[in-house]
C-alpha cells in the first residue's frame, strides 16, 4: 500500500550525503538518504518524506540508465536517466582519445547517446589537425559539432551554439569536458546565471561554504523540458565495470568487423581469422590509434583485482 505521506521530486544537485531535490511544482529542499550509504544521484526520480524543514529520501523510482565510472578504488556516479551525454573536447590544448574513447564507451555501455562537440574553431590550424582526427568517430556514426566559444563574451552569441542547441533541446544532457575545453563557458554561454545558481545551491548544501558542488541539473527552458547536468571529474576515466570480452562491442569500429572472427571467444587481439585485425592493415577500417586504445584497455581490463 502506497505512503500517503511519500511525495516525488527531482534530484536536482549533489554534494556528499546532501541532496537538493525539487517538487513537481518548483519548490526545492535539502534531503538526505535513509540509512549510511548514499546510492541518489542527479537526474533520479525519488519519493520522499518531510522531516520539518528538510526531508529524507526514502525510495528511487527505478532508472532508466545511470551513466558512471569506476576504477580499484571507487565508482564515480555522474547522473541518471540521461537522454544524451555531451562530450566537449577542444582543438587546443590537444584532447586525449584515449579518455574521449572510455567516455563513449561508457555511455554505449548504458546505452546513452553520446555527442561530441570540437571547441575552438576560430584557431584555423590545430582546429583542422583536431578535425581531421575526428574524421574516425564521424565514420563510426558519432555526431561531431564545431564550436568556438569565447570566454571574455557576453551574453549568448546565437552562432556559437546554434549547431548544438537543436540537439539539446527537449533532453536530458549531462556535459563533460576535461579542464581546457570551454565547459564552463558552454554553461554560463547556455545558462547565463548559471553562477549564480549554482552559488545558491552550494551555500544550502554546504551550510554557506562556497565549494562547488558534485554535479548540478540545470533548466534551459521555462517549461522545463530541457536539461543540462554539469559535472566534474573527468581527468581520469576507469571503465573496471566492463568486462573485457565485452569492450569490443561498445566500440562501433572494433564490432563492425568482430562479426566476421573465425572464433566466438576472440579477443581481436592475436587470433587466426579474426575479423579486426584482417581490417586493420593501413587503417582502411579500424585505425591504428583505436585499435591500440581497444588494446590497452582490454589488458587494462583483463588485470586480476584484489
Amino acid at each position: 500500500m502506497a505512503n500517503p505521506l511519500l511525495e516525488p521530486g527531482l534530484v536536482v544537485a549533489g554534494h556528499g550525503r546532501h541532496v537538493l531535490v525539487e517538487t513537481p511544482d518548483g519548490r526545492r529542499l535539502i534531503c538526505h538518504p535513509r540509512g549510511k550509504k548514499s546510492q541518489t544521484v542527479v537526474g533520479d526520480r525519488v519519493l520522499w518524506q518531510a522531516t520539518q524543514d528538510e526531508g529524507t529520501i526514502e525510495k528511487v523510482v527505478e532508472r532508466r540508465n545511470l551513466f558512471y565510472r569506476q576504477d580499484e578504488i571507487r565508482t564515480k556516479m555522474f547522473a541518471a536517466n540521461l537522454d544524451q551525454v555531451l562530450v566537449l573536447i577542444a582543438a587546443e590544448p590537444v584532447f586525449s582519445e584515449s579518455q574521449l574513447s572510455r567516455a563513449l564507451i561508457a555511455a554505449e555501455a548504458e546505452k546513452i547517446t553520446p555527442i561530441i562537440a570540437l571547441n575552438k574553431s576560430d584557431l584555423t590550424e590545430p582546429f583542422g589537425q583536431a578535425w581531421e582526427r575526428m574524421g574516425v568517430y564521424r565514420e563510426m556514426g558519432y555526431t561531431v559539432v564545431p564550436l568556438a566559444l569565447k570566454p571574455k563574451a557576453e551574453g549568448i552569441a546565437a552562432t556559437e551554439l546554434e549547431a548544438l542547441l537543436p540537439l539539446l533541446h527537449g533532453k536530458t544532457t549531462l556535459i563533460l569536458g576535461p579542464s581546457g575545453s570551454g565547459k564552463s563557458t558552454f554553461i554560463n554561454r547556455l545558462l547565463p546565471g548559471a553562477q549564480v545558481l549554482t552559488n545558491e545551491i552550494s551555500t544550502a548544501l554546504n551550510s554557506g561554504k562556497h565549494t562547488t558542488t558534485s554535479t548540478s541539473l540545470y533548466w534551459v527552458d521555462e517549461a522545463k523540458t530541457t536539461a543540462v547536468i554539469d559535472s566534474p571529474g573527468f581527468q581520469e576515466f576507469g571503465l573496471n565495470h566492463i568486462e573485457p570480452m565485452h569492450l569490443a562491442g561498445l566500440m562501433p569500429d572494433i564490432k563492425a568487423q568482430a562479426g566476421d572472427c573465425k572464433f566466438y571467444n576472440c579477443t581481436h587481439l592475436h587470433e587466426p581469422g579474426c575479423g579486426v585485425l584482417r581490417a586493420l592493415p593501413g587503417g582502411r577500417t579500424i585505425s591504428a590509434n583505436r585499435f591500440k586504445i581497444y588494446g590497452d584497455l582490454f589488458a587494462e581490463l583483463s588485470q586480476k583485482r584484489y
